[in-house]
């Protein structure tokens, strides 16, 4: 089986769910639910952050990165969560240059939450349709005027470019992806397994 490489984009005050919920869905993933614990994830799922050092998290989780921005192998999904460290990296240059660069490598560009602001300040949403945590809605807005920003949807779908709302819009957003690859029986099979109820609409939750 030729797995995909999926890299979830780390750094301080990063959200936790907006990056461990999409990292359950791809790493759950199979293709064949009879052989759960035979046959792995058709999801590689790497951990990516500019520097070695453990990443703190909103709350105060320490989480590794299995790869620098350096030493990253090359994606084919990339997922920038969200949080309040994101008002920082909108500043990183080093940041926005990397998200750039993977962005025009992978074949799928996502994002959970604020994630989409980061996007956008990289230049990565100039004239699509996007959304991101409601209480941010206005500020993408405002601040990055190039982007159609969606109010009342969950997760907005625009090409290969996938944002979600607010942290655990995640989770549905990975389910999804794991969908556009391997079909909605392989999604729903997933989302059994997380015992999670599987989006029947798209509608924002709140």
């Amino acid at each position: 089986m030729e797995r995909k490489r999926v890299g979830i984009v780390l750094f301080e005050n990063v959200e936790v769910l907006d990056f461990c919920g999409p990292f359950e869905v791809f790493s759950v993933t199979r293709l064949h639910e009879e052989k759960r614990r035979e046959e792995p994830s058709p999801f590689e799922v790497l951990l990516v952050a500019e520097k070695t050092d453990p990443i703190v998290t909103t709350g105060g989780m320490k989480v590794i990165p299995h790869h620098t921005f350096e030493n990253c192998p090359r994606l084919d999904i990339l997922v920038v969560p969200g949080g309040w460290g994101t008002r920082k990296e909108i500043k990183n240059p080093i940041m926005l240059d990397w998200l750039r660069k993977c962005a025009s490598e992978v074949e799928t560009l996502t994002s959970v939450c604020t994630g989409s602001i980061l996007l956008g300040f990289a230049g990565l949403l100039d004239g699509h349709r996007a959304t991101t945590h409601w209480g941010s809605l206005d500020w993408m807005r405002k601040s990055l005027p190039t982007i159609i920003v969606e109010y009342d949807k969950h997760v907005v779908e625009d090409g290969r470019i996938l944002t979600s709302a607010g942290i655990s819009a995640g989770i549905d957003m990975a389910l999804r992806v794991v969908a556009r690859y391997y079909g909605e029986p392989v999604a729903r099979a997933t989302a059994r397994y997380m015992e999670y109820r599987y989006p029947e609409d798209n509608a924002r939750r709140i």
